[in-house]
């Protein structure tokens, strides 16, 4: 039997959580170079840094969702379901994760946590979500580098954020520091640079402290270190023709 036709996904290019469907960044594992884009799109993102949040991206968590919520929709969905719960504990687990998988890519452990829930025996999801790792449709690699580059790009998260979000997604930790590690500092500080330069305008008319203090205070909240973010942030105000001589590097 093929691939194709043992999971119901005609060719591998099309397949929603396929190595083609997700991506990591260039140059990893001979993946495209053109995973980027194709990881911000996978995770809903729109085009520019700190646009409106993805449609799945940032708001799907535990891997529950299926998309379209119209009437006859919601109607097929529920009827889908209803067939699910009818077949045997393996087939079972199959078809959920293949559903899950059709909305937007999933860790092995949102995966995993979603059979948990629907009641599928550990050794039966187990051994499915290894055969899917292995056809290429889990693959955490890929998953972790298409979030970083989607999260960075569309909401500014420097890599201490971005890591924290992984680990709640199950990502084991040397993935995670694989995927992070595609962004260096320089890039790190030229993102913090642009959500400041945004963020300047809006705290005109405060005083030199407190636009300090809000202006760090949300790049922390991004995740970026303290010393980068109030470096960043005093390069702003010393070229507003604030006097930044006696900050002092404390707590914000």
């Amino acid at each position: 039997m093929s691939r194709s036709e043992e999971f119901g996904t005609g060719d591998d290019s099309d397949r929603p959580g396929g190595r083609e469907g997700r991506g990591g960044p260039s140059g990893r594992g001979g993946r495209s170079g053109r995973a980027g884009a194709r990881g911000r799109r996978a995770f809903g993102d729109r085009s520019a840094r700190g646009g409106r949040r993805g449609s799945t991206g940032d708001q799907e968590q535990d891997g529950g969702g299926d998309g379209d919520t119209s009437d006859g929709s919601r109607a097929e969905q529920g009827a889908s379901r209803t067939r699910e719960r009818d077949l045997p504990p393996e087939e079972r687990a199959r078809a959920i994760c293949l559903r899950l998988l059709t909305g937007t890519p999933r860790t092995r452990k949102q995966l995993a946590d979603a059979l948990r829930k629907r009641e599928i025996p550990d050794d039966v999801a187990d051994e499915v979500l290894s055969r899917f790792e292995e056809v290429g449709l889990i693959d955490d690699t890929a998953f972790a580098g298409a979030w970083v580059e989607s999260r960075h790009h569309s909401r500014g998260l420097a890599r201490r954020a971005l890591a924290r979000e992984l680990r709640t997604k199950g990502v084991d930790p040397t993935t995670i520091d694989e995927a992070v590690g595609q962004l260096d500092s320089e890039q790190e500080e030229v993102t913090a640079r642009e959500l400041v330069d945004r963020k300047l305008r809006s705290t005109r008319g405060l005083d030199r402290d407190k636009r300090l203090r809000r202006l760090a205070g949300m790049l922390a909240r991004k995740g970026y270190p303290e010393g980068m973010a109030l470096r960043v942030v005093r390069r702003a105000l010393e070229e507003e023709g604030e006097e930044t001589d006696d900050l002092e590097y404390g707590g914000y």
